[in-house]
């Protein structure tokens, strides 16, 4: 198998698995749900090409969106969609070709990428989107407990994670 078919499969696949985990996940709520969508999303990061990783982090949100997991505003969908684009970009940089580095360095960039799609996603959602979309006191309310502390807890558990199941899988490939 040439490598671009291996690029599309793998990434099929965590797609088909993000789908499986939002929806097996969607009753146990954001910390569980979101932990274990960071975990695929830098699982692809660390171990797919930079395009299909990215792809993984676009499809996550709108895939999400379709399934009925999460806001139900489809306006707030891109914002999360770039959330994951920057994390899986940082993740890729500062981790992909590190397997060898100690933990401090692999738990720097994973704390790296975590703060920024916190931070992205703060600031996308909560102070651009909620001041500049008509919405009710009270889904602003719920956005910004969505899009506030829990987005770098739920970033950091699912990278922390990868970062355990990388080598396992990596492991398992050769």
């Amino acid at each position: 198998m040439n490598q671009t078919t291996k690029t599309i499969t793998r990434t099929a696949v965590l797609l088909a698995l993000l789908v499986v985990l939002q929806t097996v996940t969607k009753a146990a709520g954001q910390i569980v749900t979101g932990s274990c969508v960071n975990c695929v999303l830098a699982v692809g990061a660390l171990m797919l090409p930079l395009g299909g990783s990215l792809v993984l982090a676009a499809a996550s949100p709108f895939l999400a969106f379709l399934l009925g997991v999460g806001p139900k505003l489809l306006a707030i969908v891109p914002a999360i969609a770039v959330g994951n684009l920057v994390y899986v970009l940082v993740l890729s940089l500062l981790l992909r070709k590190k397997e060898s580095a100690g933990l401090p360095v692999r738990l720097g960039g994973l704390a790296a990428a975590s703060a920024v799609k916190f931070l992205t996603l703060y600031l996308l959602v909560v102070q651009l989107l909620c001041r500049v979309l008509t919405l009710a006191e009270k889904q602003v309310q719920t956005f910004t407990a969505m899009f506030s502390w829990p987005q770098l807890i739920t970033a950091l558990i699912g990278g922390a994670l990868a970062l355990v199941v990388v080598p396992l899988l990596k492991k398992a490939q050769k």
